[in-house]
């Protein structure tokens, strides 16, 4: 038992993205199980004590990514600046009270609401703690130039603002501050943050594969980015969502022009790489959509693409980017060949389709039954990628390196 729970813990990834690979099934079971209950007589949706919509979407946005950042982070950190690792001790402690949490937060929605405010305060405690640990490691590196390091504690910094909001409209009941987690989770989150991983990791990455590869990573482009979404945040704040394309179509465009100059259209040599650029070309789409929207409000008065450019960020974005970097750094930190099958390239292609149907399914058609069947359509889809990946990938973490090497 001994060895096997210090294979498990040999390295933070094995221990989070572990945790995350399950957190990509039981919350989609879970709603898919809700909207089957939702849209047939089959048996009745299930009995929340929040409005399970609103339990939906904290644990996809705050209860999913943060396994993954916080394994692929304490991983690379490190490595970015050139400074020790994490002890080993800290980086269980951080994933052991996560997990408590996040575990406690998700049975209580079925058996109040100060258990469910219990699990929410050691969740956030559990996501603080992780954020003193990397702020440590930056503190101590020799580097000099550290602003990726600089977003990336910033916007984990915001999330945990945001589960604050979150804990507070529990407490007080005032909706306004649910709403405000869930636009701090989008916009001053995981939209920054995987932004700025991109930013730092694709020209790398490319550059291993493609000829004549020149590196673009401006940090103008980076800082527009991110000042992009503080003023779109900002505006949704406000309430001013006619006035959104102001700013989200520069963001359109700033997405656009990093996927054309790290040459989206030569990283079809290798799938690996491809599956990276075709998550990140995703955010392009969703600010295109935002734009959209914005202008048909501000012209028409109309809200006619529903939450399709959300779903167009979330899903095509942050999801497809996390399984393309996750099957990446499994692969790449057990030690074998850093090429991705057929099984994996299938599922990817899946969660894209996963993508395209949720999307679709949040137009306002006049028949809402095409809509809900697309939603389950969109729901089944990403069960069986998923659950494809994860019999696929978990395995992985319970099991030493192929080449016998340690971590």
């Amino acid at each position: 038992m001994s060895s096997f729970w210090n294979t498990f813990n040999a390295a933070p990834h094995r221990l989070f993205f572990f945790s995350g690979a399950i957190q990509l099934i039981l919350p989609l079971l879970l709603w898919s199980i809700e909207l089957i209950g939702r849209y047939t007589n089959i048996w009745a949706p299930l009995n929340t004590v929040i409005p399970s919509t609103w339990a939906h979407g904290f644990v996809m946005l705050y209860g999913l990514f943060i396994f993954f950042i916080f394994g692929f982070l304490m991983t690379v950190f490190p490595r970015w600046m050139n400074t020790q690792v994490i002890d080993k001790e800290q980086y269980i402690q951080t994933f052991i009270v996560l997990n408590a949490g996040l575990v406690i937060f998700e049975i209580s929605l079925f058996i109040s609401t100060s258990s469910l405010f219990s699990g929410l305060g050691i969740f956030l405690f559990g996501w603080i703690y992780g954020i003193i640990l990397l702020y440590q490691t930056f503190k101590k590196a020799p580097a000099q130039n550290k602003y990726y390091e600089k977003v990336v504690l910033v916007s984990l910094t915001s999330g945990a603002c945001g589960i604050a909001s979150y804990g507070w409209w529990l407490y007080s009941d005032n909706w306004q501050f649910m709403e405000l987690a869930f636009s701090i989770g989008i916009w001053l989150y995981l939209l920054p943050l995987l932004f700025t991983v991109s930013h730092r990791m694709l020209p790398f990455f490319s550059s291993n594969i493609i000829d004549n590869y020149t590196i673009f990573q401006p940090a103008y482009s980076l800082w527009f980015f991110i000042s992009g979404c503080v003023i779109h945040f900002i505006l949704t704040v406000l309430n001013q969502p006619e006035w959104l394309f102001v700013i989200d179509i520069p963001l359109a465009g700033i997405a656009l022009l990093h996927s054309v100059r790290w040459q989206l259209h030569h990283s079809f040599k290798d799938r690996l790489l491809a599956v990276l650029h075709m998550a990140f070309f995703w955010l392009f789409i969703g600010m295109v959509l935002f734009s959209i929207q914005s202008i048909l409000l501000q012209f028409t008065g109309q809200y006619i693409l529903g939450k399709s450019p959300l779903h167009a960020i979330t899903i095509g974005f942050f999801a497809s980017l996390l399984i393309a970097m996750a099957s990446r750094v499994t692969m790449g930190h057990s030690g074998r060949m850093l090429i991705l099958d057929n099984k994996s390239w299938y599922l990817f292609l899946g969660l894209q389709l996963t993508a395209v149907m949720r999307i679709f399914s949040d137009l306002q058609f006049d028949d809402a039954l095409i809509s809900n069947n697309l939603n389950l359509v969109a729901a089944a889809l990403w069960l069986i990628c998923l659950s494809v990946w994860f019999i696929k990938y978990a395995p992985i973490y319970l099991s030493a390196r192929v080449d016998g090497r340690d971590g």
